[in-house]
C-alpha cells in the first residue's frame, strides 16, 4: 500500500506509578529522558529507533486529552497518524456512523494536532491524529496530583 490511510506511530501507556514504570522500561534498555520537574509524574516520551513513539502518561493527565477515558488507572491508547486535519474528522465520523463508540470527539489538541479517540470492538482506545502544526500549539494544563 503506497499511501496508507493511517500509520501506527504512537503507543500511550496510562500508568499507575510513573517512577516504577520508568524504572522498569529503563531496565529493559529504553532511554527515557527526565523532563521538567512538574511533569515528571505525568508524562514521559520515548523516541525509539523506529517510527513509533512510546508515551507514558498518568491517569490524571490522560483526562486532559481523552475526555472519555473509561476510568481506571492504567491502559493503552494506540495512536494512528492520518494524512490531514480534515481526515481526522472524516475517519472519526465514519467510524462513529458504523457504531464504534467515541471516547473523544475531534478537537484541536494543545500539542498542535487534530485529535480524536474511538473504541475498537474490544474496548481498546484508538487515537486518530493529524501532524502537529506548531502554529496551533498551546500549553497543557498541569493535572492535579492524585
Amino acid at each position: 500500500m503506497a499511501n496508507p490511510r493511517v500509520v501506527l506511530d504512537q503507543v500511550n501507556i496510562v500508568v499507575k506509578d510513573m517512577d516504577r514504570t520508568v524504572d522498569f522500561y529503563r531496565k529493559l534498555g529504553l532511554e527515557i529522558p527526565d523532563t521538567v520537574p512538574d511533569w515528571q509524574q505525568h508524562h514521559r516520551t520515548v523516541h525509539g529507533p523506529g517510527e513509533v513513539d512510546l508515551d507514558l502518561d498518568s491517569a490524571a493527565f490522560v483526562k486532559e486529552w481523552n475526555q472519555g477515558w473509561p476510568g481506571g488507572t492504567s491502559g493503552v491508547v494506540l495512536g494512528f497518524r492520518v494524512r490531514s486535519r480534515d481526515e481526522v474528522d472524516q475517519l472519526y465520523a465514519e467510524l462513529i456512523a458504523e457504531g464504534y463508540p467515541s471516547q473523544q470527539p475531534p478537537f484541536d489538541a494543545f500539542w498542535g494536532a487534530r485529535y480524536a479517540i474511538v473504541q475498537d470492538p474490544s474496548g481498546n482506545s484508538v487515537g486518530l491524529m493529524s501532524a502537529a502544526d506548531p502554529d496551533r500549539r498551546s500549553g497543557p494544563r498541569l493535572p492535579a496530583t492524585e
